[in-house]
C-alpha cells in the first residue's frame, strides 16, 4: 500500500515515536490572558504535566531504554526550567512548539518571525543550542511557517498529515523532512475535557483509546510506515492512562522489528537514505495556494429560478 517505503535500520517494518506536547498552562493564558490567574482548578490540571506527569513519562522511557522527543513552548521552558533539565539530563529531544501556543497561522509573517527568533534566544540559554524540529501549536502551521522554519536552519517538522511515511516540504527557500502523524494518533479528541476550553468529548476509557492506536500501529507495521503519537503528558500521563502505555511500549517491543526513535533520529535517518538514493519521498511544493481560491460572492442577488 505504500508505493515509496522508507528502509528503516536493521530490517525494521516500522519507525515509532511516542511524542509529547509539554503545553503546561501557557494554553490557558493565551486562550484567557486576563483570567487566567484566577482559574485555579483549570491551572492545576494543567500544572500536572510538567510536575506530575513528565517525571512520570521519563522514568517509563529510562525503565525501557527509549530516547524520544518533546515539544514545549519557549514560554513552558522558561517557567519551568526544572522540567527542561530533567528531559536533557535523559538525553531526549526538546523541539520547538511556538513561545506560548499561540497559533501561527492567525498571525502576520512578521509577527509569527518575532515569536520564532524570541523562543530561539530561550532554547540557546538553556540548552545551549537550537532546535533542529518543530511542531506548530494545534498543527496551525501557516503560510509562512516552512518558509521560517527553512531560514533559521530547521531540519524538520512535526505538523502536518500528509503522508503515512516521511516527505519533503519544498519552499523557494529549501527544503524540510516532514515527519507526519494524524488526528487518530492524537490524545485530545480521545481524552480531553475542559469547559475553559470549550473541549466536552465524552472521556473514552484507556483500553478504547488504545484499540485505535493500536490499529495505527498495526497498519504501520505491516506496511512499513510510521507511528507517531502526539500526546500531551497532562492527558496521557495519567495514571491509568500511562499505565496502558507502558503495556502498548512492551507489546511493540515484544513483536519486534519496531524502530523506536526520537524526531530528530527518524529525519536523519531518511535524509541519509535520500542522500544515498535508497529512497525517494513524495514532495509538497509549499505553499499549496498563492491566496483565497473560492468563489467571491456576488454583490448583486440571483436571479430568481424560472418556475
Amino acid at each position: 500500500m505504500i508505493l515509496n517505503p522508507i528502509p528503516w535500520p536493521d530490517g525494521a517494518k516500522c519507525a515509532v515515536a511516542f511524542t509529547m506536547d509539554m503545553d503546561a498552562d501557557s494554553i490557558l493564558h493565551l486562550a484567557h490572558p486576563d483570567r487566567a490567574p484566577r482559574m485555579v482548578s483549570a491551572l492545576s490540571m494543567l500544572k500536572y504535566s510538567p510536575k506530575i506527569a513528565v517525571p512520570r513519562i521519563l522514568a517509563t522511557y529510562r525503565k525501557f531504554g527509549l530516547k524520544q522527543t518533546f515539544f514545549l513552548p519557549a514560554w513552558c521552558m522558561e517557567q519551568y526550567p526544572e522540567t527542561v533539565e530533567a528531559i536533557l539530563r535523559d538525553g531526549h529531544e526538546i523541539g520547538y512548539h511556538g513561545y506560548i501556543h499561540e497559533h501561527q497561522n492567525e498571525l502576520s509573517r512578521d509577527e509569527e518571525h518575532y515569536w520564532l527568533q524570541r523562543s530561539l534566544d530561550v532554547f540557546t540559554s538553556m540548552t545551549g543550542t537550537r532546535p533542529e524540529g518543530a511542531r506548530s501549536p494545534l498543527y496551525n502551521f501557516s503560510e509562512h511557517t516552512a518558509d521560517l522554519l527553512i531560514e533559521e536552519g530547521f531540519k524538520f517538522d512535526a505538523s502536518l498529515m500528509g503522508d503515512d511515511i516521511p516527505y519533503i516540504l519544498e519552499t523557494g527557500r529549501g527544503r524540510l523532512i516532514e515527519l507526519p502523524s494524524s488526528w487518530a494518533l492524537d490524545d485530545w479528541p480521545q481524552f480531553m475535557h475542559s469547559i475553559e476550553f470549550n473541549y466536552l468529548m465524552p472521556i473514552r476509557s484507556p483500553e478504547e483509546a488504545w484499540k485505535t492506536f493500536w490499529a495505527e500501529f498495526e497498519a504501520a507495521w505491516e506496511h512499513g510506515g510510521l507511528w507517531i503519537a502526539v500526546w500531551h503528558p497532562k492527558v496521557s500521563g495519567r495514571l491509568s492512562r500511562w499505565s496502558y502505555t507502558e503495556r502498548m511500549i512492551e507489546q511493540m517491543l515484544k513483536i519486534g522489528s519496531v524502530w523506536i526513535a526520537p524526531l530528530g533520529e527518524i529525519a536523519a535517518h531518511v535524509q541519509k537514505c535520500v542522500d544515498l538514493g535508497q529512497c525517494t519521498p513524495r514532495i509538497d511544493k509549499l505553499p499549496y495556494y498563492a491566496g483565497r481560491v473560492s468563489p467571491i460572492r456576488p454583490r448583486m442577488p440571483l436571479p430568481k429560478a424560472a418556475e
